[in-house]
């Protein structure tokens, strides 16, 4: 049987981009949230070059915030 409450997809990656990276999520994802008009990849290079950090968490936080964005009516 598997666990009930394993976290899965983007947020899988969570705890350790925190432990990484030293920031709560919602740093990331306010940061994400002001990149507004750029498109994921672009976003990924620019959370890669500008806060360094690796390609995989990038894209999570990208993944995850983006999807959260377009489920509340957002751009």
């Amino acid at each position: 049987m598997s666990e009930p409450n394993t976290v899965k997809g983007p947020a899988s990656y969570f705890p350790s981009i925190e432990k990484t990276y030293g920031q709560p999520i919602d740093h990331w994802i306010a940061l994400i949230r002001g990149q507004s008009g750029l498109t994921h990849m672009q976003i990924v290079n620019w959370l890669k070059q500008t806060h360094g950090l690796g390609h995989g968490h990038a894209n999570a936080l990208v993944a995850h915030t983006l999807a959260e964005t377009k489920q509340a009516g957002g751009n």
